[in-house]
C-alpha cells in the first residue's frame, strides 16, 4: 500500500498549493510566519514529506491570501474524477 503522501494526486494537490503561493509572491518562509510555524513545516509539506491536514490546509490557504473552498475547488478540479489514495 503506497504512503497518502506519495500518492499522485496528492502531488498534485501540493502542487497546486506551491503554485498559488508563487503567484501571491509569497516564500515559503512568508507562509511559515503567517501561519505561526517554522520555515521548516511549509518546505517539509511541499516536498512531500509532510500531510497537511483539513485544518492546516485552510490554515495555508489563507496564509497564501485564497480562500481555502475556492482553492480546494481548484484543486478538486484539476484531479477530476481520478483520485489516487
Amino acid at each position: 500500500m503506497r504512503r497518502w503522501v506519495s500518492s499522485e494526486s496528492y502531488r498534485a494537490a501540493v502542487q497546486e498549493l506551491v503554485a498559488a503561493r508563487a503567484a501571491a509572491g509569497l516564500t515559503q518562509r512568508d507562509v511559515a510566519t503567517r501561519m505561526g510555524k517554522s520555515p521548516s513545516f511549509v518546505a517539509k509539506v511541499e516536498i512531500g514529506e509532510r500531510r497537511l491536514d483539513f485544518l492546516e490546509f485552510v490554515v495555508m490557504a489563507r496564509a497564501i491570501g485564497q480562500e481555502p473552498g475556492a482553492l480546494l475547488g481548484a484543486i478538486a478540479a484539476k484531479l477530476g474524477s481520478q483520485i489516487d489514495i
